[in-house]
């Protein structure tokens, strides 16, 4: 992490959600994490709620403690409580760990605080996770379920954002910050702001340019420039397309865990089992190593088995 600098664009705080009555140090790191280091709000909202759990837990212990005055014994408590208490799992912990972390690494470098409590503090270990994408058949019964009780507006949009995530595998706080300049229909693509506030090309199928379009046609007439708007007639926030998905979701008869992410999954892996290269894969997903795309191929070599054993003639001659 890198001192601020006086030099860069700014960002508005108010573009992520911070929790009420939160500790100024953390308003200053969330500040900071926006404009410095170019972190998506999304994220610095969920810095800033981490560190409000941390520091309730903080005043809970003792009036006397803080996070100016914590020591790493506390921190060391903090993670037994999350535990014992809250049976957080260890990649729960893992993330909440690093959201201290980031506060006094912070607070370090801009000479607040002389040493860094959370330094030497080891996490828990967490096995990497493998993608679970959804089978093909699975993705169409997802998107060919549709919430009734809502308007044509609203089903048109809600159909839209589902096409979208499984033709271009984007994140979800991406998608809700596509605006309308962003969106080319003719050329099927779309322009996209990843993590880092990184830039990116995206494509999408004919599929998801068609429902786009018919939602456009019906979409309310408003000044804000995002493509998929609330009923405010504003712009969504990362939480309701994720409450869009879920509610689809639930109806939808899936047996299967599935969330937008799940989505992105299921497009990278079913792009790859189809032929398409690891290294188109990345640049769609928006990752910075290959190495990353590559777990994709190891999910698709069931696939491929599968194709081998149909296509060889050796095993079926006795």
């Amino acid at each position: 992490m890198s001192p601020p600098g006086p030099h860069k664009k700014t960002r508005p705080l108010a573009e992520a959600t911070l929790p009420e009555g939160l500790d100024p140090l953390v308003r200053d790191l969330a500040g900071y994490l926006l404009t410095e280091r170019r972190r998506s709000p999304l994220t610095v909202s969920a810095y800033a709620h981490d560190l409000k759990e941390f520091s309730n837990f903080l005043a809970r212990e003792s009036p006397d403690l803080s996070l100016r005055t914590v020591k790493a014994s506390q921190i060391r408590r903090y993670i037994a409580h999350m535990f014992d208490s809250h049976g957080y799992d260890s990649r729960t912990v893992c993330r909440k760990l690093s959201s201290i972390r980031a506060l006094y690494r912070f607070l370090k470098i801009t000479g607040v605080l002389e040493n860094d409590p959370a330094f030497a503090i080891p996490g828990p270990s967490v096995a990497k996770r493998k993608p679970a994408p959804l089978k093909i058949d699975d993705v169409m019964k997802l998107l060919r379920a549709s919430l009734a009780g809502k308007t044509e507006t609203a089903q048109l949009r809600d159909r839209a954002i589902l096409e979208l995530f499984y033709a271009s595998g984007i994140r979800r706080a991406e998608l809700a910050g596509v605006r309308l300049a962003d969106v080319d229909l003719a050329e099927r693509t779309i322009h996209v702001t990843g993590k880092g506030n990184k830039q990116r090309t995206v494509l999408i199928n004919r599929t998801a340019a068609a429902a786009i379009e018919a939602y456009l046609r019906v979409r309310p007439r408003s000044a804000d420039p995002a493509l998929f708007l609330g009923r405010s007639g504003r712009g969504m926030t990362p939480k309701h397309v994720w409450r869009i998905f879920h509610a689809i979701y639930r109806i939808s008869g899936l047996q299967k865990h599935a969330s937008p992410h799940t989505l992105r999954h299921s497009f990278a892996t079913h792009l790859v089992e189809n032929g398409v290269d690891l290294e188109t894969v990345r640049e769609l997903l928006g990752h910075e190593s290959l190495a990353t795309t590559g777990v994709y191929l190891q999910l698709a070599m069931g696939h491929k088995r599968r194709a081998y054993d149909e296509a060889h003639p050796r095993d079926r001659i006795t």
